[in-house]
């Protein structure tokens, strides 16, 4: 070898010089630096390689540390770029890095040495990988100059040294089970368990009726309709009825034992699980399959590639808990597949559970009240509910209408594509979370922010007055707006203006504090935290609109005119909301002006050495009032609820609970919006237990599209949720059934 000759000649000149000019005794870890000696020995001419070789090399590594394996292929030797193609170089290198989990790669020469038209080059390498860790290696690298250039002899062991003679790298994943999400009490919303599906082979099957009454029940079908699904099936044909969990084979064992074996059986396989066909669906999410084109950005993070993933909702927020930390034992195998050596492995660390603020029994409540009032109403077809503790910001429930069953994510189902691709094409759009993705425009909601800008004007105070007389004109004759109660009502103040709902009193206003200054409606709108993500964790949401003259020129191209605020001051216009976003601003009128984020995670469980961890409450600032104008706010919204003159007080009379709130119908193609924003209890309650709640505990907001009037349907929803959460029964049946 050219470094074994050096050292020898260098021995050779190091007697020859008596001992003079010596370099310094070094540390035996660093590398040595070799300063030539005089001598009258004829020895070879001695090059420095960082003029030629050296740089050749080192470019070669850093090539490697940028991924660009063209680059390192061009730097090969003529000689070994003829025993091996660019693309299958390309490729080896790609394969390999994948297969050990590579993200970085980091190399420092230790020593170079040449003679001639050869060199040598000791570099140490470190792969940095996901799995197994960091791998280190010393590279021994030859370089010949041929055809006027310098270049790197190459062959398999330039990847990594054990892989001389062409062996490969093999990973054996280690993949610890998915975790769970829990509701705040420890139940199940999304867990790994058992599946099993119920098969029938229809020309076994020897008491038709019998069986099909057993399995009605567990599938929740009818039997005529399981009948179908074999209808037009061979004798001999496995045809898969449905999906159920082991948990629920287990309870219905007995009705079903005479029927095992006598034309129905069951398959087993391990998946993911939502109890109730799916309880918060549009907040806990679905897995599924890794996107094709999202392939590599996984395997950069130790993914193998066929997993399920989180790819909505908290099972798409919580992938990095609920994953846990992969393992794995990186293996050199044979050209036969015979293993060889380990180069390392890791252990996989546990996956940690997500518990959320949600409980079971009342987000299922709410799910089933929110879809029996559009189910039942006249002309509605999608909705929401949001309720939030108003200390906290924690969501209590978060329902969304038309829903799904996450499971049909799963493609091992029977009959999966059909089910999927049902949800999929309708126009419903199920997937949809319309608690915080959909954005509309509030209605009557928008006047408690219009009030809270006219009283910070200087321009109102709560006893200002208003003579409504139907209509208002302040736009010109040939637009004429109209208060929802014809003749209008009357002359009141501002405070009774909010609470009775009056139209042109809003119009009023929005008209003065636009001329005063254009500004101050859109701003206190952004105080009140509209216009903007609440930052809320776990699921997606919409920001939604609020209008100024730069949003209007930028996005529709044209001027800011008078029209434009009066349209917002009632929330009508280009204002949109999410039913979120109203929500939080109740609470914070409920609990005295602070903002809350709303808090979906609870607390993320221990796992993988890491202790259990309480999710903060994260405060977004305080709304612009102080604690006399939100009083007086408060005030407004209980006399909505229980004096007579109030837009909703006749939808709950005989509530025990005492509750405060706002109206809403926003015009929108079709039939109006139906919303209704407001707070429990809004006075001292006694619990059944005897306990006296002061203050207020929950915000609740109800939303039906296209229902109609905020007080003929959102207020009846509302009073049903409230019942619910305290537990009042019977509840009142919607007066609409």
């Amino acid at each position: 070898m050219i470094r074994k000759n050096v050292l020898l000649l260098l021995l050779l000149s190091l007697l020859v010089a008596c001992g003079e000019g010596l370099p310094a005794v070094q540390d035996a870890e660093d590398p040595p630096t070799l300063t030539p000696l005089p001598t009258t020995t004829p020895a070879p001419t001695m090059t420095p390689v960082a003029d030629m070789a050296e740089g050749i090399g080192r470019a070669y590594f850093r090539a490697w540390e940028g991924m660009d394996y063209d680059g390192m292929y061009s730097l090969l030797s003529p000689q070994s770029q003829a025993l091996v193609a660019r693309a299958s170089f390309v490729e080896l290198y790609e394969e390999t890095m994948r297969t050990a989990t590579v993200q970085a790669i980091h190399s420092q020469p230790v020593a170079a040495f040449q003679e001639g038209n050869r060199a040598e080059m000791e570099v140490m390498v470190t792969w940095e990988t996901m799995l197994v860790g960091t791998i280190s290696r010393q590279y021994d690298v030859e370089l010949v100059h041929n055809g006027g250039r310098w270049g790197i002899v190459w062959d398999e062991s330039m990847i990594l040294p054990e892989l001389e003679g062409g062996q490969r790298l093999y990973m054996d994943y280690r993949i610890p089970a998915r975790a769970n999400i829990y509701d705040r009490e420890g139940k199940a919303l999304a867990y790994q368990g058992t599946a099993v599906t119920l098969v029938t082979i229809p020309g076994e099957v020897a008491d038709e009726e019998g069986m099909l009454a057993a399995l009605s029940p567990l599938l929740g079908k009818e039997p005529a309709e399981i009948r179908e699904q074999y209808a037009t099936a061979l004798p001999t044909w496995r045809v898969p009825l449905g999906d159920v969990s082991a948990e629920s084979l287990q309870a219905n064992a007995e009705a079903l034992q005479p029927y095992l074996g006598s034309g129905l059986e069951t398959e087993q396989r391990l998946t993911r699980l939502y109890p109730e066909n799916g309880v918060a669906p549009h907040v806990v999410g679905y897995v599924g399959p890794i996107p094709a084109e999202t392939v590599d950005e996984y395997r950069q993070q130790g993914y193998r590639g066929d997993e399920k993933v989180g790819r909505a909702g908290v099972e798409g927020w919580g992938e990095p808990y609920l994953r846990g930390t992969r393992g794995g034992i990186l293996t050199i195998i044979g050209s036969n597949g015979e293993y060889i050596s380990t180069v390392q492995e890791t252990e996989p660390k546990q996956a940690r559970s997500i518990y959320l603020t949600l409980d079971f029994e009342f987000q299922q409540e709410v799910e089933q009240a929110l879809a029996e009032a559009i189910l039942t109403s006249p002309s509605g077809q999608a909705g929401s509910v949001v309720v939030l503790d108003v200390n906290t910001g924690a969501v209590k429930a978060m329902a969304s209408y038309p829903t799904y069953n996450p499971a049909i994510f799963d493609a091992t189902r029977p009959n999966a594509d059909v089910e999927l691709n049902a949800v999929l094409a309708d126009s419903g759009t199920p997937l949809l979370n319309r608690a915080a993705q959909g954005a509309y425009p509030s209605g009557s909601l928008f006047k408690l922010v219009t009030f809270s800008a006219g009283l910070n004007s200087g321009l109102y105070t709560a006893n200002t007055t208003y003579t409504s007389v139907g209509s208002w004109n302040r736009l010109g004759e040939n637009f004429i707006k109209y208060d929802w109660r014809s003749g209008g009502h009357g002359t009141v103040t501002m405070q009774r203006a909010l609470t009775v709902s009056c139209n042109t009193c809003f119009y009023d206003m929005g008209y003065n504090l636009n001329q005063a200054d254009t500004a101050i409606l859109p701003e206190t709108a952004r105080q009140f935290g509209l216009g903007a993500p609440t930052g809320i964790e776990g699921i997606n949401e919409a920001a939604g609109t609020i209008p100024d003259p730069d949003w209007k020129l930028n996005q529709i191209g044209e001027g800011w005119v008078p029209g434009d605020a009066v349209n917002m001051a009632i929330g009508q216009g280009y204002v949109q909301v999410t039913p979120l976003q109203m929500t939080g601003i109740i609470a914070a009128i409920a609990n005295g002006g602070t903002l809350y984020q709303p808090k979906l995670i609870d607390r993320i469980g221990a796992g993988g050495g890491a202790p259990e961890e309480a999710w903060p409450v994260t405060e977004n600032g305080r709304i612009p009032l102080n604690a006399e104008q939100i009083a007086v706010i408060r005030q407004a919204l209980w006399e909505v609820a229980t004096e007579g003159y109030g837009t909703a007080s006749h939808r709950f009379t005989g509530l025990p609970v005492p509750v405060a709130g706002k109206t809403g119908t926003a015009e929108t193609p079709g039939q109006p919006h139906s919303w209704f924003a407001g707070y429990a209890p809004a006075a001292e309650y006694t619990l059944a237990d005897g306990t006296v709640v002061a203050e207020p505990e929950i915000a609740i907001v109800t939303m039906m599209e296209n229902a109609g009037e905020g007080s003929t349907y959102a207020a009846p929803l509302f009073r049903r949720i409230v019942e619910l959460y305290y537990d009042i029964t019977p509840v009142t049946p919607f007066h609409w059934q």
